[in-house]
């Protein structure tokens, strides 16, 4: 998938899940794609350096560590944008874990 392509389906399911999560607030449509945008931008900076310090917790974790990973690129996505936030760190790492498997469907 291209990377707008990503950027698009990221703006729907985080308005499909704004919708159905309590915990998951957006103001608008637009605000959900500049948050898709900024996540998908720290995805391709800072996820990789994240990865590589937390390589032994991850590897003794079997590797569900990198869900805590993508809960956190979730959680400085709502750090940086205004009107996309989140009640708490799980429901970020909710939230990670859905895009995670629908990202993985739609590749």
């Amino acid at each position: 998938m291209k990377w707008w392509q990503r950027i698009l389906a990221n703006t729907i399911i985080f308005l499909a899940l704004a919708g159905f999560l309590n915990g998951f607030m957006i103001e608008t449509w637009q605000t959900a794609l500049i948050a898709a945008a900024v996540f998908s931008l720290l995805n391709i900076i800072v996820k990789p350096i994240l990865v590589i310090l937390s390589l032994p917790i991850t590897i003794m974790t079997l590797g569900l560590f990198y869900f805590i990973i993508n809960g956190i690129m979730l959680w400085m996505t709502a750090a940086l944008v205004g009107g996309f936030g989140f009640s708490s760190f799980w429901m970020a790492l909710l939230v990670a874990l859905i895009v995670s498997a629908l990202n993985a469907y739609l590749e």
